[in-house]
């Protein structure tokens, strides 16, 4: 949950004028057509409304054309800045499209993608740019003409961008899959070569990735050059195939699934893998049968229910049809062994929900620490960052006679942290706060709240992050 605040020097903010009205107008404005649209009356027609909504898209798109000038002047003058001040080419950059993220409450890897958007417009796609401005294309569409063209040379950018013309309305009408198109055909044109090298360096890209699903699921994903991508999916086909004829009842993507799982672990595909699968949940909800959800750390809230299941298939589980005295030694031993469920008891304040110790007995958090933080924190607490924790930090730096302690730590991913270390960044705890609170103040004096977020247990009153005013706001460190 994370509270915003500005710094001292950018408090009139939510009053910048834009073409003479304030932020505060435009909400008022917003909120006065949803009354009108709501009045039972009648207060405006249906043609009306469709209209009202066409001219509300391209205030939009011109809203978003301003937010790219003002990124790339915003980058240009602070970048100036470094290099006046002699920074290191290398660290010229750091942290300012996270700044650009948190100015726009998004993700860092959000801002860093509006950052690069910005400079392609109104450096090197004017024609787009003018076209985001007129309402004619929305800002994803501007970026799909950005990406299509990034592998170009300027020239062939500015050349792709007056084809396309999209500020003259030839593209109207386009879906995203057309526009895409237009802009590879017109790439391919200009620079084959470019699209082959950009080819060969994608393959360089290949990883996989893990993100929850609805329903106690999860996506497992792998972007692969396209010939082993293939390779891959026919093998499974083809198991699954084979399995299907010999009479398996399961379902074609099942057994593809199943398969993937076996030949990736080792293991029947319905046989816990032995690995820690750190579940927190309350004491009532795993021993006296309540429903208080539980935490699944690197997926998400999970049900009670479910919880229990899964630590008792861990603590149960024995092999498929026991133990066969024919079976080789080796064999026997793996059939032998069984899954534990271990419980790691944690604790609570009551009524706040703060994670305030766990069962666990130097610069570098100790492992017991590192978990600790990883399962109060649960993802990086940069705001608006969904990313895993990759390191733990220390607000109040060691360097500067910081401790290392849970109260002195957050959990970050890794271009977090390595942001953070920007000239201008400061974070440090916030003190007597129901919950763990790290206030950040960015170079521009910005100021943001992330407070952790509540286990399982919590009180309902508890779970808004601390309410700040301007008469009780801390001062900047």
């Amino acid at each position: 949950m994370f509270d915003i605040r500005s710094g001292p020097d950018v408090r009139q903010a939510d009053q910048a004028a834009c073409g003479g009205v304030s932020a505060a107008e435009i909400t008022a404005l917003a909120s006065g057509l949803v009354a009108a649209a709501r009045d039972g009356r009648g207060a405006l027609g249906e043609a009306e409304m469709l209209e009202l909504v066409t001219a509300m898209e391209q205030a939009k798109s011109a809203f978003a054309a301003a937010q790219a000038h003002l990124t790339a002047a915003f980058e240009s003058r602070r970048l100036a800045e470094r290099a006046a001040a002699r920074l290191p080419a290398r660290q010229s950059g750091r942290g300012i499209g996270h700044e650009i993220g948190l100015a726009r409450r998004e993700s860092p890897h959000r801002g860093a993608q509006h950052l690069g958007l910005a400079k392609a417009l109104t450096g090197e796609l004017p024609c787009t740019l003018r076209a985001l401005e007129r309402g004619l294309v929305s800002e994803w569409q501007a970026t799909i003409v950005a990406r299509a063209s990034a592998c170009l040379s300027v020239e062939d950018r500015l050349r792709l961008d007056a084809e396309l013309a999209c500020d003259s309305g030839r593209c109207e009408g386009w879906g995203e899959a057309r526009l895409a198109g237009q802009a590879r055909k017109i790439a391919a044109r200009l620079d084959p070569a470019a699209l082959v090298r950009r080819a060969r360096k994608a393959a360089a890209d290949r990883h996989v990735s893990i993100r929850p699903a609805p329903d106690t699921m999860t996506w497992v994903s792998a972007l692969l050059p396209v010939a082993t991508g293939v390779a891959v999916f026919a093998a499974l086909k083809s198991a699954a195939d084979t399995a299907r004829a010999a009479g398996d009842p399961r379902g074609k993507g099942q057994v593809m699934a199943d398969t993937l799982t076996e030949r990736l672990t080792g293991l029947a595909a319905d046989e816990p893998v032995p690995v820690t699968v750190d579940v927190v949940i309350t004491d009532r909800a795993l021993l006296a049968g309540e429903t208080e959800p539980a935490f699944l750390p690197g997926y998400d809230t999970v049900p009670a229910a479910w919880a229990r299941d899964l630590i008792d298939a861990a603590a149960n589980w024995k092999p498929r049809g026991g133990q066969d005295d024919s079976m080789d030694p080796a064999t026997r031993r793996k059939t032998r062994r069984t899954v534990h469920a271990f419980i790691r008891r944690l604790f609570t304040a009551p009524g706040t929900g703060q994670l305030i110790a766990m069962d666990s007995r130097a610069r570098l958090f100790p492992a017991g620490l590192g978990t600790f933080i990883d399962l109060r924190d649960q993802t990086c607490r940069t705001p608006w960052c969904d990313a895993p924790i990759a390191h733990h930090d220390h607000p109040w730096a060691v360097a500067a006679g910081g401790p290392t302690t849970a109260t002195n730590s957050q959990g970050l991913c890794e271009a977090c942290n390595y942001a953070k270390q920007a000239p201008g960044w400061r974070a440090r705890t916030i003190p007597g706060q129901p919950r763990h609170t790290i206030e950040t103040t960015t170079p521009t004096g910005h100021r943001y709240h992330s407070t952790a977020p509540p286990p399982p247990g919590t009180p309902p009153s508890a779970h808004l992050a601390p309410g700040w005013t301007d008469d009780n706001m801390p001062a900047t460190a």
